[in-house]
C-alpha cells in the first residue's frame, strides 16, 4: 500500500449531492399505477392487465414528464392492514417505496369512486410523513365535479387525470415536482481558467465484487467496512481525496444483485441510493469478480449506465487470483457479454493488492475529458465529409441519405446532430460506422456518444403545393 500514499483524503463522508427526487406511485390494486408509471417513463417497462395483482414488486424507472428529473417507483396493490400471504409481500413492498420517496402519487379510480380501502390507504399516508399528491385516474370523459368526493380525504386537490391517454398527467407532475428546484447551473466539467475540478466516480457493481477494498486502496486507509460477505454496504458513501493533482470525490454504493435474490428491507432500500449515484457521478467505475463469470446483472448495471450517459471505466477485480486458462475465459465472456461496452476503458485489476489502480484512475479522468470534450464544427463537419466519402449511407429507396454538415448538440455524454436531407432513412448500421468514426479521430473512448439526424426543409414546400 506504500505506492498509495500520494493520496490525500480531504473531507470526511458525507451523503452524495445532486441526487434526483423520488417519487412513488401507490393505491389499491387495478387503479393504473402502471400505466401511470409507464406513462411517465415513456416506456413499456411495467406489465398492465385489466387485472388485479399483477404488479408485486416494486419497479424503478427514469421520469421523463416534468419539470425536473426524477426517479419513479410503481407497486403493486396498497393493503397497509394486509395480514399474510402474497398480499401482505406486496404491502410490505409499497411500504418501502413510501419509506424511499420524496413524495408520493396516491393513484385513485375515478369510476369506482371513494372507497373503504382507499380510506385506509390515506390514513397510512397521514401517518408516514410523506408529501401526499392525489391523482384520480380514469377520469377522462367524465365532469370536474366526479372528482370532488376525493375531497374528504384530507390531502389536498384531487388531480383527474388519464394515464392511457395522458390528459392532465404534465399537470399532476408540475405539482408533483414543484417543491424541487432545478438542477443547479454548476458547471459538471472544467471550463475555461478552471485548473482544478472535483470528477464525481460512482463505484458500482454486484455485491461482494471489492468496491470498498477498492475505495480503501486508493485511500491508503481503512476508510470503509470490507467484509467478505455480500450486502456489507447499504448506502452510497461519499469521501473526497486527491490523485496527481485532480480533485476527486468517491462514492461506494450497495451492490445491486438481480430482484429475485434481494430479500431485506433494508436493502431493497440500497438498490434506489445506487441508481441515484450513477445520476449524480460524472463517472462510473464499473467493478467485475474476475473469480466468477460475468453475470446478467453486470450487464444489466451497464446498461443502466449507458442509458444514463454517463462515462465509463470497467475494472475486473481479483486477478491476482486467477491462472491463464481461466483469465482467458473471462476475456472472452466480457466480448460477449459486455459487447456494447467496447468504447470503454478495460482494466484488470487487484483491489486487495492494490495493482492496476492507477490506470483505473487515469482512464477515469479520460473519460470524463472525452465526456466534456468539445467538437468544432469545422472539424465535426469534415469528419462527416471524410466519413461519407470512405462509405456513403445505403440507399434508401430511390434515393440517398445526403449529410452536409455537423455540429456539437450537448456533451456528457458527446452529441453529435448531422443535417442533411432524407436522414430519416440512415439505418442504425450507418450510425454505428458514424459513431466509431468520430469516437477515433476525436479520442473519445470511456464515454458515450449519440448521433443525431436531422432532416432540413424545404422552405418552398409549401408553395409548391399551393400552384398545384
Amino acid at each position: 500500500m506504500a505506492r498509495w500514499r500520494g493520496l490525500t483524503s480531504i473531507a470526511s463522508f458525507q451523503p452524495a449531492a445532486g441526487m434526483k427526487p423520488i417519487v412513488a406511485l401507490v393505491g389499491r390494486p387495478n387503479v393504473g399505477k402502471s400505466t401511470l408509471f409507464n406513462r411517465l417513463t415513456r416506456s413499456r417497462a411495467a406489465l398492465v392487465a385489466d387485472f388485479p395483482g399483477l404488479t408485486r414488486d416494486r419497479h424503478y424507472g427514469e421520469g421523463r414528464i416534468g419539470p425536473v428529473p426524477y426517479i419513479v417507483i410503481d407497486t403493486g396493490g396498497f393493503e397497509p392492514v394486509a395480514a399474510e400471504g402474497l398480499v401482505k409481500e406486496m404491502a410490505a413492498q409499497a411500504e418501502a417505496a413510501i419509506a424511499e420517496s420524496d413524495v408520493v402519487v396516491f393513484v385513485l379510480d375515478a369510476r369506482d369512486g371513494l372507497t373503504p380501502q382507499d380510506r385506509r390507504i390515506a390514513e397510512r399516508l397521514r401517518i408516514a410523513g410523506k408529501r401526499p399528491v392525489m391523482a384520480v385516474n380514469k377520469s377522462e370523459g367524465l365532469p370536474p365535479e366526479a372528482v370532488a368526493e376525493f375531497h374528504e380525504l384530507g390531502l389536498g386537490h384531487p388531480n383527474p387525470v388519464s394515464a392511457a391517454h395522458g390528459d392532465g398527467v404534465a399537470d399532476l407532475m408540475d405539482e408533483v415536482l414543484a417543491p424541487f428546484p432545478p438542477p443547479a447551473d454548476e458547471p459538471d466539467g472544467p471550463t475555461d481558467g478552471q485548473t482544478s475540478h472535483r470528477i464525481k466516480v460512482a463505484i458500482v457493481g454486484r455485491p461482494n465484487v471489492g468496491k470498498s477494498t477498492f475505495v480503501n486502496a486508493l485511500l491508503g486507509e481503512q476508510r470503509l467496512i470490507a467484509f467478505d460477505q455480500p450486502g456489507t454496504t447499504r448506502d452510497a458513501i461519499a469521501v473526497d481525496f486527491e490523485y496527481g493533482g485532480q480533485q476527486f470525490q468517491l462514492v461506494d454504493t450497495a451492490g445491486i444483485r438481480r430482484k429475485g435474490k434481494v430479500f431485506e428491507s433494508i436493502e431493497k432500500f440500497s438498490v434506489v441510493k445506487t441508481l441515484q449515484a450513477i445520476d449524480a457521478c460524472n463517472v462510473a467505475v464499473l467493478l467485475l469478480d474476475g473469480g466468477a463469470e460475468i453475470a446478467e446483472q453486470d450487464a444489466h448495471i451497464a446498461g443502466y449506465i449507458l442509458e444514463s450517459g454517463r462515462a465509463l471505466v470497467v475494472a475486473v477485480n481479483k486477478w491476482d487470483g486467477l491462472d491463464e486458462y481461466h483469465r482467458s475465459l473471462i476475456k472472452r465472456e466480457l466480448d460477449h457479454k459486455l459487447h456494447f461496452l467496447r468504447w470503454a476503458r478495460m482494466h484488470f485489476i487487484s483491489a486487495r493488492k492494490g495493482t492496476g489502480l492507477g490506470a483505473v484512475m487515469r482512464s477515469v479522468s479520460a473519460a470524463h475529458r472525452a465526456a466534456f470534450a468539445k467538437l468544432p464544427t469545422p472539424k465535426l463537419t469534415r469528419a462527416l465529409q471524410a466519413a461519407v466519402e470512405r462509405q456513403p449511407p445505403p440507399r434508401a429507396g430511390r434515393g440517398r441519405p445526403k449529410m452536409r454538415y455537423a455540429h456539437q448538440g450537448g456533451h456528457n455524454p458527446p452529441v453529435v446532430v448531422v443535417h442533411g436531407n432524407a436522414l430519416a432513412h440512415v439505418s442504425d448500421g450507418y450510425r454505428r460506422y458514424l459513431e466509431g468514426w468520430f469516437r477515433e479521430l476525436f479520442d473519445l473512448a470511456g464515454t458515450p456518444l449519440r448521433i443525431e439526424f436531422r432532416t432540413s426543409t424545404n422552405p418552398y414546400a409549401d408553395d409548391r403545393r399551393r400552384a398545384r
